[in-house]
């Protein structure tokens, strides 16, 4: 496969020992990281914010088409628009829309449908997914966009994380009220809305267990 659209490729190999410690290393730092409620308005640089988004947007994508844009949003005026369009919408979500069910399995996070935290955190980062480019006019069609868009936001969480910032996932449902305010064109859906931050001193997080090893790795 050698020509002109293909370069060498050296990877970052490490000695067996090595990578054994550093993906365990790697592991133990991730297993701290925690969705939070409680932001601080203390600032985040911007420079810090771009490349956490760059690093999202260096994430695995169908054909290379990287179907996702990333607004991110410091601006008081348009998080608070944002935050007054979630509430209304995660309003109608608690006292209607939601199953019984659903409004269990969240009682043990304590969650309502306030989300003071969109007008608190430094910045909003709100995902756009694309499922189509428009390209000189014409119509040029992503692939596996769901997927892309979900690996990108994972790395985005990842980033956010080693950054020594806090996040959560915000999806108010449903979520087009995001394009509308943001100005942006017809092929752009939102995805995921993530506050990001420091946290406050006195935040706290539910007492929870992740699933262990037995729970989630099938050897063969």
């Amino acid at each position: 496969m050698k020509g002109k659209r293909f370069k060498a490729y050296k990877g970052v190999g490490f000695p067996t020992d090595e990578s054994e410690k550093r993906a365990k290393d790697y592991y133990e730092f991730m297993d701290l990281r925690r969705s939070l409620r409680f932001f601080s308005d203390k600032p985040v640089s911007k420079e810090v914010i771009r490349n956490i988004i760059m690093t999202a947007s260096s994430a695995p994508s169908g054909a290379h088409k990287q179907p996702w844009t990333f607004c991110a949003v410091s601006n008081k005026t348009i998080k608070s628009k944002i935050r007054d369009a979630a509430e209304k919408e995660e309003y109608e979500n608690y006292h209607g829309r939601m199953s019984e069910e659903w409004l269990s399995d969240l009682a043990a996070f304590g969650t309502d449908w306030k989300k003071e935290f969109i007008d608190i955190a430094p910045w909003i980062i709100v995902v756009l997914r694309k499922p189509y480019d428009e390209v000189d006019g014409r119509k040029s069609k992503n692939y596996y966009v769901q997927e892309s868009v979900g690996i990108a936001s994972g790395f985005l969480i990842s980033a956010i994380h080693n950054a020594g910032l806090v996040t959560l996932t915000h999806t108010p449902s449903p979520m087009n009220f995001l394009c509308s305010l943001l100005d942006r064109p017809v092929n752009e859906k939102p995805f995921l809305l993530l506050p990001v931050g420091y946290p406050t001193e006195d935040a706290v997080v539910p007492i929870l267990e992740r699933k262990k090893e037995e729970d989630v790795i099938v050897w063969y």
